[in-house]
């Protein structure tokens, strides 16, 4: 048995997924459901007696203190963060109380479960931290890749807040000796990712004849890693990683984020194109977002090297299948499309027109 948080959102629900289709051990999966949070998305786990859910905050210390208790979880693997920059632009405080609160009442949990197991289950558990390339900052055009020793240097309230959730992570192993685990990923995509981030905004903006709305010049680049390759990494490092290390994980996907848009119109325009013309005609330049980093860029070679994972997908493989779920789930994509959905993409886009 282990226990996911956030195990709902988008990175989070394709582990649970492929955790149960690949590994077949039960999850003990805690989920707020905030707006990114979707159960629809775990359906095919209805009624699977490996699937247990539960709708509670991390935050929470006495609900997951009872968790654990009641599960005797052999890990904790933790995605349940607030997780975009733009909304912590216009609402820091959620990011504050989530990603350093809720991950330090997390580790206190842990860390009482922990240390009142029989030795060999003591020796045996883990806790694994997912977090951030953005932790690191900005780099310029040609520096070199973030490796897991560059400094933090945090530019959002987001990347501030998961910056300091890595560094309550580190301490509790260093001071109380918690067997910790860190990994540091790139810009996540594929199916099932709520449609207010790039590529599945471009594909369902698109798919509906709206603007695609690029910030700035479109030249801040980013890693690219599909998601199932994320979550491979997940399970080996949480598998083999060397107690107290950290592990970036990353696609070797570098590319600015206009590049990314064209090469969704280009697809769309040759699996469903459209009578009014190639899909770039909606592309739209918008003010740039405050403090946007212009590049990231992550050497996974540590994990490669250590581990011995490297990720199954290309960008061109990865995009074409992340494209073509979309066009064959339409219906998830409407549900996840609420008014408070619809609110939020006209105070963070139409706005800045």
């Amino acid at each position: 048995m282990i226990l996911v948080t956030g195990g709902a959102g988008f990175i989070g629900a394709n582990f649970v997924l492929d955790w149960i289709s690949l590994v077949g051990e039960p999850v003990v999966n805690l989920d707020k459901l905030t707006y990114a949070g979707n159960l629809e998305t775990l359906s095919v786990l209805s009624g699977d007696p490996r699937h247990i859910f539960v709708r509670g905050d991390i935050c929470d210390r006495g609900l997951v203190e009872s968790l654990l208790e009641e599960h005797r979880p052999r890990a904790i693997v933790h995605f349940a963060a607030e997780s975009h920059v733009d909304r912590s632009i216009h609402g820091p405080a959620d990011f504050i109380r989530t990603n350093i609160d809720g991950t330090f009442a997390l580790l206190e949990a842990a860390r009482l479960y922990w240390s009142n197991l029989a030795a060999e289950h003591k020796a045996a558990f883990r806790f694994l931290h997912v977090s951030t390339d953005e932790v690191y900052g900005s780099l310029r055009p040609g520096d070199p890749a973030f490796t897991e020793a560059h400094p933090f240097e945090p530019n959002s309230p987001y990347s501030a807040s998961k910056a300091a959730s890595d560094h309550l992570v580190r301490a509790w192993y260093h001071t109380y000796g918690l067997p910790v685990l860190t990994t540091n990923c790139s810009n996540n995509y594929g199916p099932y990712h709520f449609p207010e981030k790039l590529i599945p905004l471009m594909i369902t903006n698109a798919l509906a004849g709206k603007p695609l709305p690029v910030y700035g010049d479109g030249m801040q680049i980013r890693d690219w890693l599909y998601v199932k390759d994320h979550c491979s990494a997940i399970r080996r490092v949480l598998e083999a990683g060397r107690l107290g290390e950290t592990y970036n994980v990353g696609g070797w996907n570098e590319k600015p984020n206009i590049e990314i848009v064209h090469t969704i119109c280009s697809l769309l325009d040759e699996i469903k194109s459209d009578l009014a013309g190639s899909y770039r005609r909606l592309v739209t330049h918008v003010t740039d977002r405050p403090g946007h980093d212009r590049r990231y860029a992550i050497d996974a070679r540590k994990l490669e090297r250590e581990l011995g994972w490297k990720p199954a997908e290309t960008f061109e493989t990865g995009i074409r299948k992340t494209v073509q779920w979309y066009l064959a789930n339409p219906q998830w994509v409407a549900n996840v499309q609420s008014g408070a959905y619809r609110e939020w993409i006209s105070k963070n886009y139409e706005e800045r027109q």
